[in-house]
Parts: C-alpha cells; structure tokens; sequence
C-alpha cells in the first residue's frame, strides 16, 4: 500500500473493534488506510472481547479520553445491547449493534450499519429499493439487518429463508411483526428446506442476498442456492467476501446476472461508521485502490462482514 505509515503520538485517538474471532477481520487494514487518507490522527485494533468482558470494557471506554467509539461483532452484537445509553432507530429494531458512538458527553450509542451499507451498496447496480422485491437467504446478524434496511429503504415484499425452527427462523419471526407495522413490507418467512417456494420466490423476485456464511473460505464450491434456482438476469448479492467472486457469484454470472460481491457491503458499512465517529466522508475510491494490493486469503471464517 502507499499510503504512509501512521506515527502514533500522545494525540492518536482510538476506534477498536470487539468480538471472538476477530483475526479474520478486514477492518483494521480498511479503517487504517482511511484515516491516513483523511489525516484522521488515529487508530484501528482489533481485540478479543467475549459478552462476559463487556460491562468492563465499556466502562473503560466511557472513561478514557481518547477512545472515540468501536465496531461490535460476534458474539457481543445482541450482548452489548443492555450495556448501552441509546439505540438508534435501525439498531432497535434489529436488535443487534455493530457500531457504538461515543459522544461529547460520554454516553455510548448503538448503531447497525450492516443494512445501510448493503443496501448503499447494491443501489450502485441500478437496484431501486420501492420497485424491488427481494429472496434473503438467512435472516441470521448481516441478514437480519439487511431485512429490517430493505423495509426502511422500501422494498414492498422480502422472502426470507432460513431453516425451519432454527435460531434465524426464530428471530426472524420476532423481527417480522413490528416490521411491518413500522414500514408496511410484506415478509413472507419460507423454511430453507422448501425449495419449491425458494424456486417460486426468486422469480418473483428481482434481488437474491445470500446472508449466510455458505460459500465462504478459499476453494468453497458450496452454494446456499441451487444454481439450477438462480432467474437470468436478476442481481444477485453475497455478503461473503472472501473469496470475492464465491460459488453463488460464479452461478449467478453464468446465468447473465448482475452479480454484487460482499466487499462493497463491507466497505459502505464502514464508511457510515467513519461519518458517525468523526462526521467524515470516506474516500471509497481511493480507500478500494490501496486495498487492492492486500491479500484476503488470511481472511477465514467470519461470520458477519467484520
């Protein structure tokens, strides 16, 4: 990368990011070559938190100055919720945080920039959320707020698949209800085992999400759709980034799809949590041309975009 080297002094400021397993993450490289485009005098580290360590760590961050907010993933994205003094309308409904904001007076607020970031993202494809409908495929922590976006955006109907009784089924149907009293969207909940209404969903859909982590590490030829499933020509999006171009990516290009990879999601997701830290506007461009020359095959097995 060219970008320079940071040199840390007694002004540098923090932004950590707090979860288990976090080593896989992309952020620290991501928000490091942003704040030294934007001369953001500070850093970005990763740290090993479990729920047990939050009520510690959060009272510590209220405390020190200089430590501006942090990025919230598994397992603390629900976990971290009663240790908080606000939620954003977004993270509320959702129930789950990856964003905490720091302000003036020391009070911590919970955001979810997960659905913002994915839907900024796939808008660039010429995707207009009110004239959309959308096939999510796990409704689990990125689906979920990816789900809850789509219907504050205006998507007009969500088909969401998740497996039958399973924990994202579960949530999923307490998501729904007041939902749909919030937005007016239309969520229809499909057991993933029904492939027939999966068949019947996508095409009537003109969006395909998969939010699962299927597909994911290098060589996966898995898919969490039938390729024989896939509608020609619809957009078809993976939260999962690496690899970038994943099974699914692959089906869906063959089939003459405008396909979206997760590295966009990632990239938007994290330059919403940029402008409410420090009310500044990533350089996506030029933060994506120094990122080209890193490597996401040390990257494995995250479970959310972190």
């Amino acid at each position: 990368m060219s970008a320079q080297a940071k040199h840390i002094s007694g002004h540098t400021h923090l932004i950590s990011l707090l979860g288990t397993p976090i080593r896989h993450s992309a952020s620290p490289v991501t928000h490091s070559v942003s704040f030294e485009l934007t001369g953001i005098d500070a850093v970005y580290l990763a740290f090993e938190a479990t729920p047990d360590d939050l009520p510690d760590i959060l009272s510590a961050m209220r405390r020190m100055g200089g430590w501006d907010g942090s990025n919230v993933t598994m397992p603390n994205k629900q976990a971290v919720i009663p240790h908080l003094d606000g939620l954003s309308d977004a993270a509320a409904l959702i129930g789950a945080v990856n964003v905490i904001e720091k302000t003036e007076e020391g009070k911590l607020i919970g955001h979810n920039t997960d659905g913002a970031g994915f839907m900024k993202n796939i808008a660039k494809y010429g995707v207009v959320p009110e004239e959309s409908t959308f096939t999510l495929i796990g409704p689990g922590g990125a689906g979920s707020a990816i789900m809850v976006q789509a219907a504050l955006d205006g998507v007009k109907t969500v088909h969401i698949f998740a497996r039958e009784n399973g924990p994202s089924y579960k949530h999923a149907q307490t998501l729904i209800e007041p939902v749909k009293e919030q937005t007016g969207c239309d969520f229809i909940l499909h057991p993933y085992e029904d492939k027939e209404a999966m068949k019947a969903a996508i095409e009537e859909s003109n969006v395909l999400v998969n939010a699962t982590p299927v597909g994911m590490g290098e060589g996966s030829t898995e898919s969490a759709v039938p390729a024989e499933l896939i509608k020609p020509g619809m957009v078809v999006a993976d939260a999962v980034y690496f690899p970038l171009h994943t099974q699914l990516l692959q089906d869906a290009e063959a089939k003459g799809c405008t396909v979206v990879t997760g590295i966009g999601m990632m990239n938007e997701q994290a330059a919403i949590g940029e402008e409410i830290w420090y009310g500044i506007d990533m350089p996506l461009d030029k933060v994506s041309k120094e990122l080209g020359s890193v490597s996401y095959t040390h990257l494995t097995l995250p479970t959310t975009p972190y």
